[in-house]
């Protein structure tokens, strides 16, 4: 089994309030985690379409017979459950008394925050991070092979073909999420408007130039795409911006979470392919983005991401603050350094005093230097001293 960086922090977690959550994409392994990290606890899914009646027809019945702690999956399906839950908690004031699993983020959020507040832990846990199969058998030496196969963990467990089960998941977990969140008149728009967000990753989001692609209105794109945001697909990195006195770019970057999927997406069907598409520099930015979105979210950290860009197109990356320190990363997919990399974290250091500890260059090779401008870090060893 492959050890999940997040487990021991949901140990913890149930240690010192009464309920902790977990939420996350389909698939990203957190009914293996939360039966793994909490072995002695009852388990009760709500998939299975009996048990779920059963929940909303006696929330309270269903409850009833677990004393000492519980793991309810999927919770979503059954928002009655969470006053029920407080209500319990409350009267017997026991800390880790209900791990809560769910993949639809603003459900579980809305229901969390009307009726657990003050009493619950939230986590996310996405597929694996590179950092979480580096020390198995599973890891790959050339960052193609990940951006072809992703890291949904089935696909490591059971050695499956990446296309077919990518393809089994588009059509089984995306678009029955899709069905119940929206009115999607026609699925066939939708699927195309996937694949052009697929297109889109690495990219700056114009909701308006998509809508006409597809011949949908600006508001549809924009609530499509908060469907897809709720059910952990893609996410958007907003743009950093302080007082620099300076025109700057104010939409945001559309990234997928899993890197496989847009490349699935993208109809690439090996990792030779991956290599000389068009887009490999985006989606090695989508690896390396996701990577440190995962392995914040991994140890419970909410260190919100951004980028930077000015109207020069002189571009960082990723910027994030971590209490006084602004860091500041540049990704690249060459396998080779060339000195053109610099330019943006070179403008960035005399735009804010940034120092060359703490700003980053990301890229393809092997090589880890510590140079006058930056850090520079081949992909296998990404460490920002921080994550």
């Amino acid at each position: 089994m492959i050890s999940r960086t997040l487990s021991k922090h949901l140990l913890q977690a149930a240690k010192s309030i009464p309920v902790v959550a977990i939420t996350g994409p389909r698939q990203s392994g957190k009914t293996t985690l939360v039966k793994n990290t909490f072995a002695n606890y009852p388990y009760l899914n709500l998939e299975d379409i009996e048990l779920r009646e059963y929940a909303k027809s006696d929330p309270k019945g269903f409850l009833q017979p677990y004393t000492s702690g519980l793991i309810i999956d999927e919770i979503q399906y059954v928002p009655e459950l969470f006053s029920y839950i407080q209500v319990i908690v409350d009267e017997r004031e026991n800390n880790g008394m209900f791990i809560l699993t769910g993949s639809q983020n603003f459900s579980l959020l809305s229901n969390v925050a009307q009726s657990l507040a003050g009493r619950v832990l939230l986590y996310e846990l996405h597929p694996f991070s590179y950092l979480e199969l580096g020390s198995t058998n599973f890891w790959m030496d050339n960052y193609e092979d990940f951006l072809f196969k992703g890291f949904y963990p089935r696909l490591y467990k059971q050695n499956l073909d990446p296309s077919t089960w990518l393809n089994s998941y588009v059509r089984t977990y995306v678009d029955r999420d899709l069905r119940q969140m929206i009115n999607i008149g026609d699925l066939s728009i939708f699927q195309q408007f996937l694949k052009l967000c697929a297109a889109r990753t690495g990219q700056i989001l114009n909701l308006s130039s998509m809508g006409n692609q597809l011949g949908i209105s600006y508001q549809t794109v924009k609530k499509w795409l908060s469907v897809l945001e709720a059910s952990y697909i893609i996410y958007l990195l907003p743009p950093y911006y302080n007082n620099f006195n300076k025109r700057i770019t104010k939409s945001p970057k559309l990234y997928f979470y899993d890197v496989g999927l847009a490349s699935f997406l993208l109809g690439l069907r090996s990792s030779d392919q991956v290599k000389s598409h068009y887009l490999r520099g985006e989606l090695f930015e989508t690896l390396i983005l996701s990577e440190i979105k995962k392995r914040f979210c991994h140890q419970g950290k909410e260190l919100p991401l951004y980028y930077w860009r000015n109207h020069n197109e002189t571009e960082l990356d990723c910027v994030f603050q971590n209490g006084d320190q602004e860091i500041g990363i540049e990704i690249k997919s060459a396998r080779t350094i060339n000195n053109k990399f610099f330019s943006g974290l070179n403008y960035w250091a005399k735009l804010t005093g940034t120092t060359s500890d703490n700003l980053y260059l990301i890229y393809g090779g092997e090589e880890v230097q510590s140079r006058s401008v930056a850090n520079v870090q081949g992909w296998k060893f990404l460490d920002l001293n921080l994550i």
